[in-house]
């Protein structure tokens, strides 16, 4: 009886044993796992290191210190004393409540949807082109990248000498063609300068239109016209029904880097106009760069700047949830 009792017993603990051993043969103890995960997250840390180092100092600190710079009288002999009183938000008042800041927050809303809508509706109009296969297509897109990657200080220069009056190209073609008599003042007219700014900035922005939309269309999966012709939806009705809303991603992002990207030109105007005449072309970057560098009231500068600032983060984030939302419903 003891030994019917004893036998299941010790094979119970033979095979409990086996599976102990067993299960210890292939799975790796806890502390080694850890220790593994561990030396994985410090190097993840550490290939991130270089990049939060260099974000820190050349983005942070910068924007940090424009921040402070804005509530205090920092002046030319700031730099020299080290001195620059706490004024508090005087320098804001003092920017918001100038005369010109009204002339360059208008001038800065005409110049942004003047050249969005330029930009956007030229460069969606080429992307669509280019989608079609014949000769010399990638020479073409190819070519149309030059204005993109010549330095900005260039193209203003280039264009300045275009549209000048006595001896621009423009005005001498437009002459050749019998369409004017005398030179147009495009750069020196104060109802023309704005639009000759605007026209130059579209014409350096199409590359960027059109080399992010021709690559949302490139994903564009040609199945879904196929079906969509069999439905009837061709021509204007597939762009509407198809190209659009799948582009919709895509749009957003390119609208809202062109927008931010086109609050704060700068180099362009200054290349052009210099903010004149009669402060027509004045816009709220060119407003701060002279308060910095020709007034040198650096303190109402980075106010204005950080009054930019927001501006373009309350369009990103408006823009941004009205997308989102039309895309939920």
């Amino acid at each position: 009886m003891s030994l019917a009792t004893d036998l299941p017993h010790s094979e119970g603990q033979a095979a409990g044993t086996a599976v102990k051993t067993r299960g210890s043969g292939t799975e790796k103890p806890a502390p080694r796992r850890r220790s593994r995960q561990r030396r994985e997250r410090i190097f993840q840390w550490l290939f991130l290191v270089p990049a939060v180092v260099y974000m820190t100092l050349f983005f942070g600190y910068p924007v940090v210190k424009n921040v402070v710079m804005s509530f205090q009288e920092y002046t030319t002999s700031t730099f020299f004393t080290g001195e620059a009183p706490w004024v508090g938000f005087t320098n804001y008042v003092t920017v918001l409540s100038s005369s010109l800041f009204s002339t360059s927050l208008l001038n800065t809303v005409l110049f942004t949807i003047g050249s969005i809508i330029g930009q956007f509706v030229i460069g969606l109009a080429l992307a669509i082109f280019f989608q079609r296969k014949f000769p010399l297509n990638g020479i073409l897109r190819s070519l149309l990248l030059l204005p993109w990657l010549l330095p900005l200080i260039v193209s203003s220069a280039v264009w300045r000498w275009i549209l000048d009056k006595d001896s621009g190209a423009l005005n001498r073609f437009l002459g050749d063609l019998g369409i004017i008599d005398t030179g147009i003042p495009w750069l020196t007219s104060t109802s023309l300068a704005l639009i000759a700014v605007v026209g130059v900035n579209i014409w350096i922005g199409i590359p960027f239109n059109l080399t992010i939309l021709y690559g949302g269309l490139q994903e564009i999966p040609d199945e879904l016209y196929e079906a969509g012709s069999l439905d009837g939806a061709t021509g204007w009705k597939a762009f509407r029904h198809i190209t659009w809303p799948m582009l919709r991603p895509v749009v957003s992002v390119v609208l809202v880097l062109g927008v931010v990207y086109t609050l704060k030109v700068l180099d362009i105007i200054l290349g052009l106009t210099n903010g004149g005449p009669a402060n027509s072309t004045q816009t709220i970057a060119t407003q701060s760069y002279n308060l910095s560098f020709h007034e040198f009231k650096f303190g109402e500068g980075a106010a204005l700047g950080n009054v930019l600032v927001i501006i373009s983060l309350v369009f990103a984030v408006l823009y941004l949830r009205a997308s989102r939302r039309a895309v939920d419903e």
